[in-house]
C-alpha cells in the first residue's frame, strides 16, 4: 500500500521520518524519495537478515536513511540516540516480510517442514518449539485463543500435548489437521492450523506487547510536529487495539454523558474515518495485501488540545 503510505503520512520534503518495521525497505524507500530535498528516515527492525537486504535498497541515499536493529518499543530512546526528537511521521507495517516466510529454518510457515522457531530476533532464546513442548495444556490452548482467536483451541492443545515432543511445523500441521480437519466451520482456502501458527508467532515475539507499548510511545516523538502515525495491520487482534487507541486519545473519542469529569484532552485526530483497505489492483500485485487494514491518525500537540 506504497501510495496510500505516502499519503498517509503527508510527507514534505525535508521532513524526518520513522519507519518502525522497516523489513525490506521498500516503504522506506518510496519515504525518503518523497522527503527529498533533505528528508531523513530512520528505520528499525529486530531481524538482522531483512536489514541487510535493506541496507543495500537504500544505500543510495546514503546518511539520509537511518538503520537501526532494534525494537520498535523503543523507539523513543533509538530517536533520542540518533537524532530523531520531532519527527514529521511514523509508518508501522505490521506484516511479516516475505523474507522471514521464505527463508528456510525460520519456521513461521507449514508450507515447508522446518523447525518450530518463529523468532523474529533470531537472538532471542524463546522459540516456538518451547512453547509447544513445555506449557502446560491450559496455559497453551489459552495461547492459541487468545491470540489466534480459535474456538477449537483446547482440543488442539490437547492434542499437542498427547503427541509431545513436537519439532517441526510439519508435525504441528499435522496434528492439528487430524485433531480439527479440513474444511469444517472454516472456508477450505484457509488451513486449519493457520490461527494456531498465527497465535504462536505472536506469542514467541511479544507482537501485541511490543504495538501498545509503540502506540503509546508514538505521540511524544510526533507532538512538536503535528506529526502523522500510519499503522497497517494484518490481523483484528493488531487493528482493534490500534483503532480503540486512536478513538479513545482523539477527538472524536465518546464521552460518558453522566460524568462531569470531561477527561484528559484529546491527543490525536482521526484522519481516516474509516479503515482503508488494499486496491484490486495492489491485491493482483501482491495476494497478501488482501488482509492489509490502514489507519492513519494526526498528534494534536498537548498546548492546543488544552
Amino acid at each position: 500500500m506504497r501510495d496510500e503510505v505516502i499519503e498517509g503520512l503527508a510527507i514534505r520534503p525535508g521532513g524526518h521520518y520513522v519507519d518502525g518495521t522497516v523489513g525490506l525497505g521498500g516503504h522506506a524507500l518510496a519515504i525518503i524519495e518523497a522527503a527529498q530535498p533533505g528528508g531523513r528516515v530512520l528505520g528499525i527492525d529486530r531481524d538482522p537478515h531483512a536489514l541487510a537486504v535493506a541496507a543495500d535498497r537504500l544505500a543510495p541515499y546514503g546518511d539520509a536513511v537511518v538503520l537501526v536493529r532494534g525494537n520498535y518499543e523503543d523507539v523513543e530512546t533509538i530517536c533520542a540516540e540518533h537524532g530523531f526528537d520531532a519527527v514529521d511521521g511514523m509508518l508501522l507495517d505490521l506484516g511479516m516480510s516475505s523474507l522471514q516466510i521464505q527463508q528456510p529454518g525460520r519456521g513461521f510457515s507449514f508450507q515447508q517442514n522446518e523447525p518450530l522457531d518463529m523468532r523474529m530476533d533470531p537472538d532471542q532464546q524463546l522459540t516456538a518449539a518451547d512453547l509447544v513442548n513445555d506449557l502446560e495444556e491450559g496455559e497453551l490452548a489459552d495461547i492459541i485463543w487468545r491470540y489466534g482467536e480459535e474456538r477449537r483451541s483446547r482440543h488442539i492443545a490437547r492434542a499437542i500435548v498427547a503427541r509431545r515432543p513436537v519439532r517441526t511445523t510439519g508435525e504441528l500441521a499435522g496434528v492439528i489437521e487430524q485433531t480439527v480437519g479440513r474444511g469444517r466451520g472454516r472456508p477450505n482456502t484457509i488451513h486449519p492450523a493457520t490461527l494456531t501458527f498465527q497465535a504462536l508467532r505472536i506469542a514467541v515475539n511479544q507482537e501485541l506487547k511490543h504495538l501498545d507499548a509503540v502506540l503509546a510511545s508514538a505521540h511524544g516523538l510526533l507532538e512538536a510536529t503535528g506529526g502523522r502515525l500510519v499503522v497497517i495491520s494484518f490481523h483484528s487482534l493488531e487493528d482493534r487495539r490500534v483503532k480503540e487507541y486512536i478513538r479513545d486519545h482523539s477527538a472524536a473519542r465518546p464521552r460518558d454523558r453522566w460524568s462531569p469529569d470531561p477527561g484528559p484532552p484529546p491527543s490525536w485526530r482521526r484522519v481516516t474515518r474509516r479503515v482503508r483497505k488494499a486496491s484490486d489492483e495492489e491485491i493482483a500485485r501482491n495476494p497478501r495485501s488482501r488482509s492489509a487494514r490502514l489507519r492513519v491518525a494526526e498528534a494534536i500537540p498537548l498546548t492546543e488540545a488544552a
